[in-house]
């Protein structure tokens, strides 16, 4: 009976203890999510390759990425409690160096690197969770504009030449998980993005059957975003 009697009095205290913890949570920027229109900006890593499909079997890139920046706006509409309509206007950088490893012969001919600076224009929708006190779940998706800016897709030049032409305009879909959290002045929103490419990026040498691009089907980007936005 004792032993009964003392669980019950520690189930009590521990009871009445997530009470008063509950009571005592503070809520932090109550009516933030009252707010029909919103801004923001964001800062960011990325790690990119390309996705590569082949007319024929025994040709391979090698694809070497780097760590590269993203930097941005956020500007948010609110459609209903839920559903947020999202415009994510940003600069992406990233460095690939390419390795064609069917080609014998030197450096030169072998290998190439691209350097890519991006203007990404996305157009996303973010589904969100209900809030549980200062956090908030969600998922976001959509579609992006991408443009080169380090694009020599108008250069006569190709391969040959030693230059490893891609196109200039350029559209991306992306998916990804994040997270709000409430701080007492603003709204931490941690993310991680997929991003794959929708159109062919290459622009092929001027030789049908180049060693470089004649067997490429396809060449897109592909990558991983860790984005930290600020509200």
């Amino acid at each position: 009976m004792k032993k009964i009697v003392l669980l019950l009095v520690v189930s009590l205290f521990c009871a009445s203890t997530l009470t008063a913890q509950k009571k005592d949570k503070v809520i932090y920027k109550q009516n933030w999510d009252k707010q029909k229109l919103f801004w923001g900006y964001y800062l960011g890593i990325n790690n990119k390759d390309y996705k590569i499909d082949y007319t024929q079997e025994n040709v391979f890139i090698d694809v070497t990425a780097s760590t590269g920046f993203d930097v941005g706006l956020i500007g948010d509409l609110k459609l209903t409690k839920h559903i947020n309509l999202r415009l994510e206007p940003g600069l992406s950088s990233n460095t690939k160096e390419l390795a064609f490893t069917h080609i014998p012969g030197g450096k030169k001919d072998s290998i190439r690197e691209v350097n890519a600076t991006y203007l990404r224009v996305p157009l996303l929708v973010k589904l969100s969770t209900d809030r549980y006190y200062n956090i908030r779940p969600y998922v976001i998706g959509g579609v992006s504009y991408d443009y080169n800016f380090s694009s020599n897709q108008d250069n006569p030049d190709d391969n040959s030449n030693g230059e490893f032409r891609m196109k200039k305009n350029n559209f991306t879909y992306e998916l990804g998980v994040g997270i709000d959290i409430y701080m007492p002045y603003f709204i931490f929103s941690p993310s991680i993005r997929g991003v794959f490419a929708i159109n062919n990026e290459l622009v092929k040498d001027n030789d049908p059957n180049s060693q470089w691009t004649g067997n490429v089907d396809n060449f897109g980007t592909r990558g991983i975003f860790l984005k930290l936005a600020f509200h």
